[in-house]
Order: structure tokens, then sequence, then C-alpha cells
């Protein structure tokens, strides 16, 4: 039986509290210098050689099932009941149940990101941070909250060190960004049973406009909550204005919305085609070996229909002659046809971004996994790293591999991207023991880490910081729900591998809901 008390909370504070330059800077410290872990005896990883195509090629880079058994190949097979089994470089640290609430009890909070420029500069408007979440009435079930998610937006004071801010990251909520009924208008089929928005991204512009992407979504459900049509989602953009002072944060505009993409069929699924299909979470980028063109990366899955998808002896990715490699026929027949992922990729047509063009998936993970969620771009010494995040329980038939954030490196935004870390992937995983079932967020298995589901959504800041929100923390007898956001952690990036840094904050853990700015803009617009 679950239990809700609260114990002595215990304050974590944050290292650093200025990120630094996201583009060229985004990581230093001591990846390298940590030890590799053994690997257990597996099929070897897909050979991908980095190299970049043009953004416009018909290349799609995979994620390959012989990539992500590497994952399995990671986990210490002996790791008893309710220890983590993963290697403590890949691991987030554990996070204590007595954790603070950001909202002070006012909504739920999960899916949360930062107001930026198009290089992922993180800003504050007349020193004011701002941030934006995903978030639900109390009221509501934790669980239920995703068909009933609104865009809402906190604000606190910059240049405050963590350790000097309330223990709960002295957040204010500000309330919703959209006035009720705003993004509903562009559905053309109005009868919807519920009508929600989920994640994007927001960029700052000249004059204190923000262009909000996010992901418009309207479900059509009888009484019993089943499917009388696909949901419908969309990426959309809203534009607004925001007005900042010491008082604190407020928007204008925000009051119409620009459907900018609905899934193809031909590169991204639709309803039509599997009417559990992914088509959500717009990142906006500049390029930087393209000045001056936008795109935007999306979580979408590969356009088969459900019934009849099919993988291929690429999608396995196995080395030839490789003792351990699965058939084809094999993973066909397994059900892992069922987790056909992939990251999309669409560019700008106009300035005003708001018009777009689907260009080829950049990265697809058919039989590896159904979620590649809200992934997004870090340039560093000339490479392009690519970060999606995936759950635990959405890897397909015979993979495994904990929940968390996800990495590949390539020369470019289009390349054979090499997954991170031995070719798993894995940049930041919850605390997971494989060896055991993992359960779910509100039934933990008896065996599993009190952390396997601790954290999730996570986010790379400038610096290598990394923000997630908490979903559960505890064991199946003792655990808690969490909807706040959870500590900062920071992961150090050398090449092809990533290391946690257990230097930052608290063992690792920095302070509760920190995302700093690393840039300010005032009241003229102007750049500081």
């Amino acid at each position: 039986m679950s239990t809700s008390t609260r114990r002595m909370r215990r304050p974590l504070i944050g290292g650093i509290t200025a990120a630094g330059v996201l583009v060229g800077t985004l990581f230093t410290g001591t990846a390298a210098a940590v030890a590799e872990p053994d690997l257990q005896p597996g099929a070897e990883p897909t050979v991908h050689t980095q190299e970049a195509h043009a953004p416009e090629d018909d290349f799609t880079a995979k994620w390959t099932r012989a990539d992500a058994m590497q994952l399995q190949r990671l986990s210490d097979p002996d790791a008893p009941s309710r220890e983590n089994s993963m290697p403590a470089s890949l691991t987030m640290p554990t996070v204590p149940q007595d954790f603070p609430d950001m909202s002070n009890g006012e909504v739920w909070v999960w899916d949360t990101w930062p107001l930026t420029d198009e290089h992922g500069n993180q800003y504050s408007v007349n020193g004011q941070e701002i941030i934006f979440s995903l978030v639900a009435d109390r009221s509501l079930g934790f669980d239920d909250r995703h068909v009933f998610a609104k865009i809402g937006y906190f604000f606190r004071p910059a240049g405050i060190p963590a350790d000097e801010r309330p223990e709960n990251g002295g957040w204010t909520y500000g309330g919703l960004v959209f006035k009720e009924g705003v993004t509903g208008q562009i559905f053309e089929d109005q009868s919807y049973s519920h009508q929600t928005q989920w994640s994007g991204s927001a960029r700052i512009m000249k004059g204190g406009e923000i262009k909000l992407f996010f992901t418009d979504v309207a479900f059509y459900r009888d009484a019993a909550g089943n499917n009388i049509k696909p949901y419908d989602p969309r990426i959309a953009l809203s534009v607004g204005k925001v007005h900042a002072n010491k008082n604190g944060v407020k928007f204008t505009g925000f009051d119409t919305v620009t459907d900018l993409l609905q899934a193809d069929g031909e590169y991204y699924q639709t309803g039509a085609q599997n009417e559990f299909f992914n088509f959500r979470d717009p990142f906006t980028f500049e390029d930087p070996a393209h000045p001056g063109e936008t795109y935007m990366v999306f979580e979408g899955n590969s356009a088969m229909p459900r019934e009849s998808a099919q993988c291929t002896a690429e999608d396995l990715g196995y080395r030839e002659g490789d003792p351990y490699a699965e058939t084809v026929d094999e993973v066909n027949a397994s059900g892992a046809t069922y987790q056909i992922g992939n990251i999309g990729l669409a560019k700008a047509k106009n300035d005003e971004l708001t018009e777009w063009e689907f260009l080829p998936p950049i990265l697809s993970a058919n039989c590896v996994t159904d979620q590649t969620e809200r992934p997004q771009f870090v340039f560093q010494d000339g490479k392009a790293y690519l970060f999606t995040i995936s759950h635990r329980g959405t890897f397909a038939a015979g993979l495994d591999g904990p929940e968390g954030v996800y990495g590949f490196v390539g020369d470019g935004i289009r390349s054979d991207f090499q997954p991170l870390n031995d070719g798993s992937g894995l940049a930041l995983g919850n605390p997971t023991n494989l060896n055991f079932a993992g359960g779910q967020p509100f039934a933990p298995d008896y065996n599993q880490h009190p952390g396997h589901f601790q954290a999730y959504s996570h986010y790379v800041m400038p610096g290598g910081l990394v923000q997630s929100f908490i979903d559960t923390i505890g064991t199946h007898d003792d655990f808690v729900r969490g909807g706040t956001l959870a500590p900062t952690v920071k992961i150090d990036l050398d090449g092809d591998r990533s290391a946690v840094d257990y230097s930052y904050g608290n063992g690792g853990l920095g302070g509760w809901a920190d995302i700093p700015a690393n840039l300010d803009v005032n009241s003229s617009g102007r750049l500081n």
C-alpha cells in the first residue's frame, strides 16, 4: 500500500548558477575519465559512421535492435532486489521522497521547457526567469492529467544562487497561457470530448515576442473512455508578447493558433494507420551548418499500418556472423513491430515560421521503441547531439532499458547517428534493475529500485544541466507520487561518451526545479 506521508525535507543545492554558452561550450568535464563499465556477453552494436547528409536528403539513421541490446549488456545480472543494475556513470542519483512542491499545491506539473533562442540559450526577461509547463488541476488524479493538460507558466527572479532560493526553487505560478477555447478552434470536428495541450518549445524574438510551438490535441471518446475515432494531434504555433518587471510576468496575445503540421502517412504515421500513433513535441532550432535556416524536430512513428508493420534486417542492425543475432522472422513474429518510433524533421518555409514542410525522419527506432519523446539538438565541437526520452515500458519485445535520456552523435542534423555509450544510447537513466519487472508508476514491482520511476521528461540545458519532473519515488510498499520538478542534475559529454557529474550539487543532485537562464533580454528588446 502506498503512502502520501511527507518526511522532513532535505534541501538540495546546485553547485553552478550560470549555465554558460550552449553552442561550442555546452559540456565540459570528466566523462572521458570515467571507467567504462563491463559488458555482458551479447550482440555487438551496429557500426555507425556519424557521417552527415544534407538535411533534405532521403537518409534516415537507425537506432537498431543490436544497438539497444547494449542496454542489457551494461546491466549487472547479479544486482539483487531493489538495487540498481545499471552503471552509476549513466544513472541519475536517487531523488529523496521528501520533495517540495514548486506550485505550492496549485497544479500538477510535468513536461517543462524554458524560454530559448534559436541556439538553445535560455533567457530571463528584465531579470525574471520564465518556464512553461504542462499543468493540470490537483483535483484530478495524477494519472488522469494527460487528457486535461494545459500549458501554464512560472517565473522567478534571475541570478539568485540555488542555495539562497526557497527550497522549492522559488517559482511563482503565473497561470495558464491560453484562455479557455482558444486552442480548440483549429479542429474542423468540434465534437471532441477532451481538448488538451501537450509539449513543445518557446522561442523569444525581438521586442519580447514569444513564438510558442506546442502540440494541440483533440480526443473523441465515449463515456467509457474508448475512442470514437482516433485522437487528432497537430503541431501548432501561437504568438504572444512577454511583459516582465520586478513584480512579475504576464503575457499578452496567445489568442489565435496556427495549424502547422499534421502527420502525413508517408513519413509519419497517422491515426488511420494506427489509432495509438505519436505525433508531438516540436523543438525548433537553427542548424549551425545552415545559418538562417530554421528546423524542427518532433516525435513520430514510422508510417506503416499497425497490423501489417514489418521490420527489416537494417532495423535489426546485427553484424554479419554475430552468434547473438536474431532473425528478421523471429523479430517480426515477436510483437516488436508494434514499436516503431521515429524522430521527424521539418523545415520552415518563411521567416514568420508559420509555414513548414516535412523532411524524411532523421532517426528511426523500428522494433526498438514506440516513443522518442521531446527530441532536441545540442551542438558541440562540430558535432550534433540528438537527445530524446523513452520509457522502459515502450521498448519492443526482447529489449529492455531504463526510463530516461537517450543520446546520439553525428556530424550534422541528418547523420548516421551513433548511439552514445557503447552503442546503447543511454545518457541518463533512472536507477533501474533490469533483472526484475518495473511494474507501473502507480504500482511499482516489489523488487524494483525505489528510483525506477523517479523522474521523466528530461530536458538538456546549457552547461549540461538536465531538468525533469518527479513521477513516483519509492518501493512497492512505500512510494509517493510527484507532480513537481525534480532536482536538476548535470551530465558531462566527451565525444561518444557521457557521464553523470557527481561533483555537482549534493552528490550529483542540484537545486529543486533549478532551470537557470544564461542570457537576459531587457525591455528595449536588446540581448545582454
